[in-house]
């Protein structure tokens, strides 16, 4: 096997390990994204009563996308501090700050996304609307919030994981690259990083 393609399945091997990395700190994020949910929906309106109209058209800004919204920034919070520590192992190389914000910013843009899908599960003209037989909200499995905060999360965490990847957690495959000295104590660092010399561009 040539060394290119030898370095190229490393390469999909850490890509695949960070993913999975990334999935299970999401797996917690998800556990602290539908408790905060529970949370503010039991101490807040009804989540369906409308807040504002979206004229002209037939939709409303509701309750349901304030909480939504407060249970993503907590469980944001919640990931970044796992991924910045375990999964992308950057703690170490770029300031809190300057991680977080590009952070905020995916998640903000994966939240916009989720928004309109949960608008879609959620309003009850929609084709992708959740059904109200077996999703009457008589008890918690039967929330269709719940159901569509859920399905929102599946579907937006591919793509945080790519934007944070190649934008948020940068740090760890470019510019800290240049400051270790070529010597194999350096290659060790490197793959006990994840990082790869080909990944830099």
């Amino acid at each position: 096997m040539s060394s290119t393609r030898t370095e190229s399945l490393r390469r999909h091997g850490r890509n695949a390990l960070q993913f999975g990395r990334f999935a299970l700190v999401g797996g917690s994020g998800v556990a602290v994204n539908l408790v905060v949910l529970v949370v503010v929906k039991r101490l807040g309106p009804h989540p369906e009563d409308a807040i504002a109209a979206l004229q002209p058209t037939a939709f409303h800004v509701r309750w349901y996308h304030v909480y939504s919204t407060i249970a993503f920034l907590v469980a944001n919070l919640w990931n970044f501090q796992l991924n910045r520590w375990w999964t992308f192992r950057s703690s170490r190389h770029s300031g809190w700050w300057k991680e977080y914000w590009p952070f905020l910013a995916v998640g903000m843009l994966g939240q916009a996304i989720g928004l309109v899908l949960l608008t879609l599960l959620m309003h009850r003209g929609s084709v992708l609307s959740l059904p109200t037989g077996l999703l009457d909200d008589s008890s918690g499995f039967r929330t269709r919030l719940y159901w569509a905060q859920l399905i929102v999360i599946v579907v937006v965490t591919p793509l945080s994981f790519v934007l944070n990847k190649l934008w948020t957690f940068a740090a760890v495959r470019t510019h800290h690259l240049a400051a270790v000295p070529q010597h194999p104590a350096a290659e060790k660092e490197l793959e006990h990083l994840g990082v790869d010399e080909g990944d830099v561009v």
